[in-house]
């Protein structure tokens, strides 16, 4: 989960090295334009008004944290601004001080009270418009912050609620799945058929290697075409007589991603609504290719076609579309059309994707 951005405090605010190397640079430029009607030396002018640019910087971030509650009438911005220009004339004092050895002597040299008033006016007139810039930049960088935290909050939530969406759909899947399977054993016990043991012999075989990757959401297409292989060999079983298959995957497929029961609800939809309705059974072929970077599976049967069978192609076909809606959006299709004489063509396109580690 991706979190807001969170403002430092205390103080790494206070002495952040951007602020400081910021004050250490205004300083030094207004202390050059000071010193040159001064007659004290360049490098004195410049420590006084970098001392009181340091000073204007922490009341800048000493008010920014501190009282951590404001009453409703006093902004924080303008409390700010009140610490600098307090601190200011203060500051500039303690710069002559530190100068001077110990002792501006102001009460003795005038000159020294002009400068302090210079550096003082100079100070309380442009240090409160550099922190409003500062304030709104500030500002400006933390609401762009804030504004790609959301974003990246918003992200998440979506592929959150996407995830679900397919996991609900996929749930919907696996009951429909294993109750047509189920019913197709019984159909055989009922009949009194020999090869009912065998065949639940195989599809209990089966369903321990099914079901577990029911519960994914994205699987290969070797591993997806292993299962398709594996039912359609139950198929056989069932009615050796009426079913014929034929399954081809391109090597450099296997490994692609393929959200799971994807091949098999279009082979299962071939086997109960075009084999098992036709009196002659029919035969369902199974291809899978790479072209132009897209994968392209075929699902074929000569069964009893669309035409045919009132209860229609049943409601897999539409929990498949959804299902590639949801994992590849625009980029996959689905499409039906009839074979003549009779059977049904299912075509599937979805981007070449490896799974994801």
């Amino acid at each position: 989960m991706s979190s807001l951005p969170v403002k430092p405090r205390g103080l790494a605010l206070l002495f952040a090295w951007s602020r400081v190397r910021f004050t250490l640079i205004v300083g030094a430029v207004f202390g050059f334009f000071l010193a040159l009607p001064n007659e004290s030396p360049m490098l004195i002018v410049i420590a006084r008004t970098v001392i009181v640019g340091l000073a204007a910087m922490f009341a800048f971030g000493l008010f920014e944290q501190w009282p951590r509650r404001l009453p409703v009438w006093l902004a924080r911005s303008v409390l700010q601004l009140l610490g600098i220009v307090a601190a200011i004339p203060v500051a500039a004092a303690m710069a002559y001080i530190v100068t001077t050895g110990g002792n501006p002597e102001f009460e003795k040299d005038r000159k020294r009270v002009i400068g302090y008033a210079s550096l003082t006016f100079t100070g309380v007139l442009f240090a409160p418009w550099i922190a409003v810039g500062a304030m709104l930049k500030q500002r400006d960088a933390f609401a762009r912050e804030q504004a790609l935290g959301f974003e990246l909050e918003r992200s998440e939530f979506e592929r959150q609620a996407l995830d679900a969406r397919l996991r609900l759909l996929q749930a919907q899947v696996e009951p429909h799945f294993l109750f047509n399977t189920l019913a197709n054993v019984q159909a055989l016990v009922d009949a009194g058929s020999p090869q009912a043991s065998k065949v639940l012999a195989s599809l209990i075989a089966y369903l321990r290697a099914a079901v577990p990757r029911m519960h994914e959401t994205a699987t290969t297409l070797g591993q997806e075409t292993d299962l398709v292989r594996a039912y359609l060999e139950l198929m056989e079983m069932r009615m050796p007589d009426r079913l014929q298959v034929g399954l081809h995957i391109d090597p450099a497929a296997r490994k692609l991603q393929c959200p799971p029961m994807t091949l098999l609800t279009l082979v299962e939809n071939a086997v109960r609504h075009g084999i098992d309705p036709s009196e002659v059974g029919g035969r369902i072929d199974v291809d899978v290719w790479i072209r132009d970077g897209r994968v392209l599976a075929r699902v074929t049967d000569t069964g009893a076609g669309m035409k045919a069978t009132s209860a229609g192609l049943g409601t897999g076909l539409s929990t498949l579309r959804e299902r590639l809606q949801l994992a590849f959006g625009a980029e996959a299709q689905l499409r039906l059309s009839e074979i003549e004489p009779h059977g049904v063509c299912a075509e599937l396109e979805f981007p070449a994707r490896q799974v994801a580690a």
